[in-house]
């Protein structure tokens, strides 16, 4: 089922200042205190550049999305440090720089936004937002209802007006979108299901994590797959660790 967020009509970047999207997308940053105070993403995009991010709109998107809005308050101090968070349901947040350099490898040098976008596993809606500010169109599937209803509250103090939220199995990806420019997980299976390939347009690019080989239980690792003319080339990089891919709905 397609559901849209219906939100107010503004980004918006800090407490007390109404930010427009042109703002946003230029990484101007917002002046405030403690995490509203766009330093603190300043700071932690500034490690991310020197661990080797380069993508300037990854850059900018990751300066603006503000990342203590989409976890819980107790964890919220830790919201800026380079750790994935847990948020409920047995999920959790991916590290801010495993964030960029998933995003990063989606784009894989596009000099623009990229078209439209698949994201499995909306989680708590974070890595949504952030895409939100990279491709035209971005539809962001969640399997369990509880944090799919999580994400629209995160969402609420946004107008993403190109990003919509849908509630269903996200290892049948979404064919009502399809073809997508580009697809995204966020939870690791055995191997990348056929539904997503089909679904991705030739000349598209699917990132996501996958086991790294028989007889590794539990091991994984960031799989690309680029789909061409010729057929489907895939690419393998470095460890990850994300939680299962799981089917159905709960």
């Amino acid at each position: 089922m397609r559901e849209r967020p219906t939100f107010p009509a503004r980004l918006d970047l800090s407490l007390g200042q109404a930010r427009t999207q042109k703002t946003a997308l230029t990484g101007v940053l917002p002046q405030g205190l403690g995490l509203d105070s766009g330093a603190v993403r300043m700071n932690m995009v500034g490690k991310l550049v020197n661990q080797g991010l380069t993508d300037p709109l990854v850059i900018a998107a990751m300066k603006n999305i503000e990342r203590h809005r989409f976890v819980d308050s107790a964890l919220v101090n830790q919201a800026y440090k380079d750790t994935s968070l847990p948020i409920g349901l047995g999920q959790t947040i991916s590290k801010p720089s495993v964030v960029a350099r998933m995003l990063e490898l989606l784009r894989h040098g596009t000099a623009g936004k990229l078209g439209r976008v698949l994201e499995v596993g909306t989680g708590c809606g974070y890595q949504a937002a952030v895409l939100s500010l990279l491709a035209n169109e971005v539809y962001s599937i969640e399997r369990l209802r509880g944090l799919h209803d999580k994400a629209r509250g995160n969402l609420r103090h946004l107008h993403l007006a190109n990003l919509h939220l849908l509630f269903g199995d996200g290892m049948l990806g979404f064919a009502s979108g399809a073809p997508y420019a580009g697809i995204i997980a966020a939870a690791g299976g055995e191997a990348v299901p056929h539904a997503w390939v089909d679904q991705l347009a030739e000349g598209g690019r699917l990132v996501a994590p996958m086991a790294a080989g028989a007889g590794r239980s539990g091991q994984q690792a960031l799989v690309v797959i680029d789909k061409t003319l010729q057929g489907v080339r895939q690419t393998v990089f470095e460890a990850v660790h994300f939680v299962p891919l799981k089917s159905g709905i709960a």
